[in-house]
């Protein structure tokens, strides 16, 4: 007896359901697991820096080892995230594995000598890289090896933050500008969910921020919070064109790659070794967390957009999104006894608006503040968002990301 239509169609979806869920799961196992010993890994970095600061005077011979085994082994895999981006807008061919490893001792390195540089590139990289293996494993069509790598994307941003939903939409939203990819939306929310839950079983523990007191929503509340979501898109909008300039100034006038972090990495240190900077280095979580607490000067936003800019502009790997959190942070807390606001409300605010306009992912940037600081920030962290992604243009920290509607 033959099956009707709508049930063939029926079981059709339903076996293609069930087989996403079963590939997802397994790209989130690696992924979550890659971000839990990276983690893990980092914290003991951060902590043998803190106990030997003189390990900032080896900056310079870490930027030329990491510049020459990227040269030496790397050259397919060096664009990072923008070669994820880039694969899974036109799918080519099967992203190296050697792209985790190399990612994570890098930024392992560039952490240990006091380079301030972040975290996301190196747990979006892996779970990528690790992900992509699984196309000639199950010998995935072009179409679904896309999907497979976004997956991968979420799932690594969402274990290393703590953030799985902001991570499912984050790999929907960062490719292109103004458009989100819901062919994915089952897989990349599978994989963010169940890595980060696989990141927590191996003790993984993720950095809690606190707003203390979030006012009621008022007029001048959200005032202020739109002025300030258009300083969030200008700092975020600085941030990249100035990363971004750096590193193309250095490939124009330094051919020998492994030289321009080693240089780099020589200015670094004699700023760390000469100044009180070294607040500035790694991810600066105490300060983020400072923010959140008591005023804090300008000064600190400058710095640290001015060392990461140099960290990475230079060469050094790891990420932009743990100091753009820092950046945002220490900007919103100026911006506040100038609006009138809370410190820790604009602090909050900030972690995430400045972010979302350097990335131009408002909606997870929004997703983020609700799991991280509670339901009760989503319309103010919501207006910063949309306004820091609007006064951003079109920079980004990803200059692989698509440009899709304009703004």
């Amino acid at each position: 007896m033959p099956i009707h239509p709508r049930l063939s169609d029926r079981l059709e979806r339903t076996a293609n359901t069930a087989r996403w869920i079963a590939l997802a799961s397994l790209v989130a196992v690696l992924a979550g697991s890659a971000s839990a010993w990276f983690l893990i890994a980092l914290d003991w970095v951060g902590q043998t820096r803190t106990t030997h600061p003189q390990l900032v005077l080896g900056l310079p011979l870490a930027g030329l080892v990491v510049g020459w085994v990227y040269l030496r082994f790397g050259q397919q895999v060096e664009a990072g995230n923008n070669l994820l981006i880039d694969e899974i807008h036109d799918p080519k061919k099967t992203i190296p594995l050697r792209m985790a490893p190399l990612v994570l001792g890098g930024t392992l390195i560039s952490h240990l000598f006091g380079a301030s540089v972040g975290r996301e590139g190196t747990a979006v990289q892996m779970g990528g890289a690790l992900a992509d293996q699984l196309t000639h494993l199950f010998r995935l069509k072009p179409e679904d090896r896309r999907i497979l790598l976004m997956s991968g994307v979420s799932a690594g941003f969402a274990s290393v933050f703590g953030t799985p939903v902001a991570g499912a939409i984050w790999g929907l939203e960062v490719l292109t500008t103004g458009k989100l990819k819901y062919d994915a939306l089952l897989p990349c929310t599978v994989a963010a969910v169940v890595a980060h839950e696989v990141c927590l079983l191996w003790g993984v523990e993720h950095t809690h921020y606190v707003v203390a007191s979030i006012p009621a929503i008022s007029l001048w509340g959200l005032c202020a919070v739109a002025l300030a979501g258009a300083a969030f898109g200008l700092g975020g909008k600085l941030f990249a064109e100035t990363t971004h300039a750096l590193a193309g100034f250095m490939k124009q006038r330094i051919a020998y790659a492994p030289l321009r972090p080693f240089l780099g990495g020589c200015l670094l240190a004699a700023l760390f070794w000469s100044f009180p900077l070294d607040r500035y280095q790694g991810l600066g979580i105490p300060v983020i967390l400072e923010s959140f607490e008591h005023p804090l000067a300008i000064t600190d936003f400058i710095g640290k957009l001015s060392l990461t800019v140099l960290s990475l502009g230079s060469g050094f790997k790891g990420g932009e999104v743990t100091p753009l959190f820092f950046l945002g942070a220490t900007l919103g807390n100026a911006l506040a006894p100038l609006l009138h606001m809370p410190f820790a409300l604009m602090a909050g605010v900030g972690f995430v608006a400045l972010f979302a306009g350097a990335s131009n992912t408002p909606i997870a940037c929004t997703i983020m503040a609700m799991e991280l600081f509670g339901s009760g920030m989503g319309v103010y962290a919501g207006l910063a968002c949309v306004m820091s992604y609007l006064f951003s243009g079109h920079s980004s920290i990803y200059k692989a990301q698509r440009r899709g509607l304009p703004k």
